[in-house]
This record gives C-alpha cells, sequence and structure tokens, in this order.
C-alpha cells in the first residue's frame, strides 16, 4: 500500500518510514512534486493536520495523512503548542525556537512539558483522526546531535537523556509519534486484510 505523507519534512518521512512494515510505503510531498506551503491556519494541531490531508486529498484522491505536532509546556500555559515549529517567527527555525523556549523558562521550577502528534488518515473520502502523546520535562540546555525540532531540550518521562541524545531506534520505541502511528497502524492493517 503507498500512502502520501503530506509533509515537506524528510526527518519526519525518514522517522516513519523507519517504524512501517514492508508492505506500507510512504511518499512525502516532495516525491509526488508538490512544493506549495500547504497553510497551517487552524487554531488545534488536529485541525492543522486535517487541513493538510485535505489538499492532498482533493488534489489526488489517493490516501494520505499529514500530522500536526505540538510541544506544551505547563509553566507557559502551553507554549508553543500549536504554533511549535514558528513559536520564533515564521520562518521554522529550530535552534531559535529553543532558545525563545529555554529564554521563557529562566527561574520557572516547573519544567513539566508533553509532546503531542496528532495523525489525520483520509482514504476513499473517511477522515480519522489518531494521537499520541508522551510526558516528560525540558532540560537547561541543549543535549545531544539526534533528532530534529525541540529534541535536544525534550528529556522524556523516565529517562535521563534528551530525545536527541537517543538513537532513531531508542526514540521511536517511545515518542509521541510512534504512539500516534501505532494506532494509525492497526487501522491501515484493518483495512488491508
Amino acid at each position: 500500500m503507498k500512502i502520501i505523507f503530506a509533509t515537506q519534512n524528510p526527518n519526519k518521512i525518514k522517522e516513519i518510514q523507519n517504524m512501517l512494515p514492508a508492505n506500507i510505503n510512504i511518499v512525502g510531498l516532495q516525491d509526488i512534486h508538490v512544493n506549495e506551503d500547504i497553510p497551517e491556519t487552524a487554531p488545534t494541531l488536529n485541525g492543522n493536520a486535517q487541513l493538510k490531508a485535505n489538499f492532498i486529498w482533493k488534489k489526488f484522491q489517493l490516501p494520505c495523512f499529514a500530522d500536526d505536532t505540538g510541544l506544551e509546556v505547563e509553566a507557559l500555559n502551553g507554549e508553543p503548542g500549536v504554533r511549535s515549529a514558528r513559536y520564533a517567527g515564521e520562518v521554522k527555525n529550530d535552534d531559535a525556537n529553543i532558545q525563545l523556549l529555554l529564554n521563557k523558562l529562566q527561574n520557572k521550577p516547573n519544567r513539566f512539558a508533553h509532546f503531542r502528534t496528532c495523525f489525520c488518515f483520509i482514504h476513499k473520502n473517511e477522515t480519522h483522526f489518531f494521537e499520541g502523546k508522551i510526558e516528560g520535562e525540558i532540560a537547561i540546555e541543549k543535549l545531544g546531535q539526534n533528532g530534529f525540532g525541540y529534541d535536544p531540550i525534550f528529556v522524556p518521562k523516565g529517562y535521563k537523556k534528551t530525545f536527541a541524545q537517543m538513537t532513531l531506534a531508542e526514540k521511536n520505541k517511545i515518542s509521541h509519534r510512534a504512539k500516534a502511528l501505532e494506532k494509525l497502524l492497526n487501522h491501515l492493517n484493518n483495512l488491508i486484510v
């Protein structure tokens, strides 16, 4: 089964393809020559995922899914949340986003946060949502070279290292995206059987 993943982010494609069985192949937007930036103007993660999936479904009528992920920090009333990718400005810049977040958390003892991923999957005009969540806390400084986004400052609950200090295989066992993907996979397996 071939599924379009409505993302331009090669890191996300690699991460998800590594978690999929061999009978499911995903292609990103660049693979199907969609270069435009799909607007993410919804006020929720589910809403943004649906906007992106709808855009692709209307254009190709092929099974597709999109995600939106947010880091929600308790001491910042859920920021950056739906604005995670553009927290420090409209141009997506991981380092600037991390620096802004660390600056806002200075002198705040509560570093509790969670990552949430929402997938929207559309197939045969049916829309389904799948969510994954992982709790943790924000590190004092960037640690690790792996991953992307806020991975260098997010320490999952029960661990002593950030996502960026983990291998991709380690992260994929516990991450918010892995949990949402597991739910999506269960759904896909029911379709294929």
